[in-house]
């Protein structure tokens, strides 16, 4: 599924998709579901979930600054605490707007 169109609306991420539907996700859902191995971990040859022990986030890490597009299959947003290397697909962000 493809999004048409995201905006960065008040303390949401608005996206239409491509079927007409329309989501509108929280930032502070949006950071929470960060997928970037700093955030949920990364998995060794072994299969074992190696994960930094969880630390509170600032008021900061769910100010959207801007947000880029990555390819034609996801965006990838700039928090105002620095945190900017978690790439959203458009099918994760389905599914996090689904939650």
């Amino acid at each position: 599924m493809r999004a048409t169109d995201i905006q960065h609306v008040g303390n949401e991420l608005a996206i239409r998709w491509e079927d007409g539907s329309e989501s509108f996700i929280p930032l502070e859902r949006l950071r929470r579901c960060c997928p970037c191995a700093g955030c949920q971990g990364e998995v060794d040859i072994l299969g074992q979930l190696h994960k930094a022990p969880d630390k509170p986030l600032a008021p900061t890490a769910f100010e959207l600054k801007r947000f880029v597009a990555v390819g034609g299959y996801a965006i990838q947003p700039f928090w105002a605490d620095g945190h900017n290397s978690g790439i959203f697909s458009f099918e994760y962000l389905r599914g996090v707007a689904a939650t």
